[in-house]
């Protein structure tokens, strides 16, 4: 593999600082990745909307190699077998927003797709890079939890690659924070088939574009004998970690699809949050938007 040397930098125009930077390796296949994180410390690039930013603001330093993964061909595009999707890491937004196969067996995907930020940041985002980036307010995360989504993480140790899958739900373990490895890649996320199950997605911020979410709320199931069924339930912004609403999903699965049923589960919402006051909002708010997006999905999409 070729290795290319950074020339020395100050300091850029911008304002964050390259120094730490010594070796620029663009890869070609998941084993040269995960061979040159075996090799580390590694700074991983894929689409660079987060890192970027965070950089440049200080709270995220460069290790000595930045790998430059966007050339790997195999970790971009949507598959379907038997009704179970696979998702490429590197599958951008704007792929999500545009794909068949997410438009006709994951719609909810591509609604959260057509909330994301703008255009611009839609085409190089990754779905694989929103979910390593941990964010509390992750857009992406919510509707994957809510999905049953599992993330698949290879890494290469004794001249072998080696791979295991954990469920979206626990690989965010706090603000920035994952369970993803050093030596590690995240390569495809996997979804359970849907099999005709209903789905929505809504978040909440004070503009209509390039917006952080304030609080958001995904939830997808089924009515069967007009009784809510196979519920799942998740929430953003409003813990450390987006977080699968298990109190709600109680209150709902096996109940009739009804007025009461409802506000039963939007009674529930406040045993799966632990929202925060902060400059953006304060935590009676975020409780209180929880409820009401909450109530929104179940009564547009949800009802006998």
């Amino acid at each position: 593999m070729p290795w290319l040397k950074f020339m020395a930098a100050t300091r850029s125009r911008s304002g964050f600082n390259m120094n730490e930077i010594a070796n620029y390796i663009a890869v070609d296949t998941i084993e040269e990745a995960a061979e040159t994180l075996a090799a580390g410390p590694v700074t991983v690039l894929a689409g660079g909307t987060d890192l970027m930013l965070q950089t440049e603001a200080g709270t995220r330093s460069y290790a000595a190699t930045l790998m430059n993964i966007r050339r790997v061909a195999e970790l971009r595009g949507v598959g379907l077998e038997d009704g179970s999707l696979t998702i490429g890491a590197l599958t951008t937004v704007s792929d999500l927003l545009a794909d068949p196969i997410i438009g006709a067996h994951c719609p909810i995907l591509a609604e959260t797709a057509d909330q994301f930020a703008s255009p611009q940041i839609r085409n190089m985002a990754s779905i694989g890079g929103n979910i390593c980036n941990a964010s509390p307010a992750g857009d992406l995360l919510v509707p994957l939890i809510a999905l049953g989504a599992e993330v698949a993480l290879v890494s290469k140790a004794d001249g072998a690659l080696h791979s295991r899958r954990m469920p979206v739900e626990e690989f965010v373990i706090g603000p920035g924070a994952s369970k993803l490895g050093d030596t590690e890649i995240l390569t495809f996320v996997h979804i359970p088939s849907q099999d005709g199950a209903a789905g929505a997605f809504r978040k909440f911020g004070p503009r209509p574009a390039l917006e952080i979410a304030i609080a958001a709320v995904a939830v997808t199931g089924r009515i069967e004998d007009g009784k809510f069924a196979h519920m799942r339930v998740a929430f953003g912004a409003v813990a450390p970690t987006p977080v699968r609403g298990r109190a709600v999903e109680a209150a709902l699965e096996d109940k009739p699809a009804t007025d009461e049923t409802i506000n039963a589960a939007l009674a529930a919402t406040d045993a799966d949050i632990s929202p925060i006051d902060d400059v953006r909002a304060s935590a009676w708010y975020r409780r209180h938007l929880i409820r009401t997006l909450t109530q929104e999905i179940l009564a547009d999409v949800f009802r006998a």
